[in-house]
C-alpha cells in the first residue's frame, strides 16, 4: 500500500467489536486480487487464493481492531465515563484526544481528562490513576445535550492522531499500527500474487476482536482448518533509550520464536528463514514474553496446525502514537510472498516431521 493508503488505514475508527470502517476497507483491498471475499460469523474478512485446489492450506492473519474504549455512562454533567477495549495503561491516556463515534457514525472529538499539576496532592502524585477513573471530556454541559449529540452507552472511542512521516521519511507515525500494519501486508501480499498459481490455498484473514483475546481468529480458523498458520502483528521494537535492543527499527522483520500464546514451531522457522536466506531479506528472530497474536488461536484449531508469528517493530504500541519502519513492513510483504511461491505438501511433509 502506498503512503495515502496506509494514512486512511490507519486513521480509521475500529475497536474489538466494531470492526466495521477498517473491515470495509481491507475486503475492497483483497477484492481484485483473490478469488472470493468471505466472512465468518464474527465479521472477520477471508481472502480466498486458490492456486492448487488439492495443495496446503495456508492461513495468514492480521486483526482489524485497535485499542480504544466504550462509553459505559454518562454523568450528570456531560462527562462519559469508558470501559477500556484491549490492553491499557492508564499512563499513557491522560489528557490525550480521542473521537467518539455514535451509532449513526456521527465523530466528535473528545479529551481524556486530568487534573494539572498545580492541584495534584502529594500523594496524587505518587500513584498512577485507574482506569476507573479516566473519563472522556466533550466539551458540553450536561447528560441531556450530550444525548441530544446522539451519544450513548455502547459508543466507539478510538485515540485520535494523524499519519504523518518522520524526520527519516521511512519512519511512519499513526496510530492502530497495531495492527492495521498486518492488514496492510496481507493485502499486499495478496496483490503480489494475483497472477502468480501458488502450489497451496492462501487465505488472507483480517480478523475481529483479537484485541480482546484472539476471538475473531479462534472462529476463522475454526472455519478454515488450516494447514499452517501465520499471525501477521506489531511486536515491540526495544531500540529505544533504555530499551535491551535485541529489536531494531530497520533490521527486517521479526520471527518470534515464543510469545504470550504461542511457542513458534520450529520446523517452520527452519523453512521460512531458508526463504529468507535465499531471497536477501532481512530478518530478526527474537521473542516476545507477554502479549499474543492470531496465531496463538490458529494453531490449535482443529487437530493443530504449525504456526508462527511474524511481525513488524513498533514503538509506543497501545498508546495514540506508534512508529514502524517502512523497510521491515516491505520485507516482511517480500518474505511471505516468496514462501507462498514454494509452500506445497512436501514442504508442509518437511515441517510437521522436524
Amino acid at each position: 500500500m502506498n503512503l495515502k493508503d496506509l494514512k486512511t488505514l490507519t486513521e480509521l475508527n475500529a475497536v474489538p467489536g466494531n470492526e466495521g470502517q477498517a473491515r470495509d476497507f481491507i475486503a475492497h483491498a483483497l477484492t481484485p486480487h483473490v478469488d472470493r471475499v468471505e466472512y465468518d460469523q464474527l465479521g472477520s474478512v477471508i481472502g480466498v487464493k486458490v492456486g492448487d485446489a488439492k495443495g496446503p492450506k495456508i492461513y495468514l492473519s492480521g486483526h482489524l481492531d485497535e485499542v480504544g474504549f466504550m462509553v459505559s455512562s454518562i454523568t450528570k454533567e456531560g462527562f462519559l465515563k469508558v470501559l477500556p477495549l484491549g490492553g491499557w495503561w492508564s499512563q499513557v491516556v491522560l489528557a490525550q484526544q480521542v473521537t467518539v463515534t455514535t451509532q449513526t457514525g456521527q465523530t466528535f472529538r473528545g479529551v481524556i481528562g486530568s487534573k494539572p499539576p498545580h492541584i495534584l496532592t502529594p500523594e496524587e502524585r505518587k500513584k498512577v490513576v485507574d482506569l476507573k477513573d479516566i473519563y472522556v471530556d466533550l466539551g458540553i454541559k450536561g447528560d441531556e445535550k450530550v444525548r441530544q449529540l446522539g451519544v450513548q452507552i455502547g459508543d466507539m472511542i478510538t485515540p485520535y492522531i494523524e499519519f504523518q512521516q518522520m524526520a527519516d521519511k521511512k519512519v511512519l507515525l499513526a496510530k492502530a499500527w497495531d495492527n492495521r500494519i498486518g492488514c496492510a501486508v496481507i493485502a499486499d501480499v495478496a496483490a503480489n500474487l494475483a497472477n502468480t498459481t501458488t502450489p497451496n490455498q492462501a487465505f488472507f484473514v483480517a480478523t475481529v476482536q483479537e484485541e480482546v483475546g484472539l476471538r475473531g481468529a479462534k472462529t476463522s480458523a475454526n472455519k478454515i482448518n488450516p494447514d499452517l498458520a501465520f499471525g501477521i502483528d506489531v511486536t515491540i521494537a526495544t531500540d529505544y533509550l533504555g530499551g535491551d535492543q535485541d529489536c531494531n527499527f530497520g533490521d527486517g522483520p521479526v520471527v518470534l520464536v515464543y510469545d504470550g500464546g504461542l511457542i513458534g514451531h520450529r520446523g517452520l522457522r527452519k523453512q521460512l528463514l531458508a526463504v529468507a536466506k535465499k531471497h536477501h531479506i532481512p530478518v530478526q528472530v527474537t521473542y516476545l514474553p507477554a502479549g499474543a497474536t492470531d496465531a496463538g488461536a490458529a494453531h490449535v484449531a482443529h487437530d493443530g496446525a504449525p504456526s508462527m508469528s511474524l511481525c513488524v517493530p513498533a514503538r509506543y504500541i497501545h498508546s495514540h502514537t506508534s512508529m514502524i519502519h517502512q523497510d521491515d513492513y516491505e520485507q516482511l510483504v517480500t518474505l511471505l510472498s516468496e514462501f507462498l511461491k514454494v509452500c506445497d505438501w512436501k514442504m508442509i511433509q518437511t515441517i510437521t516431521q522436524d
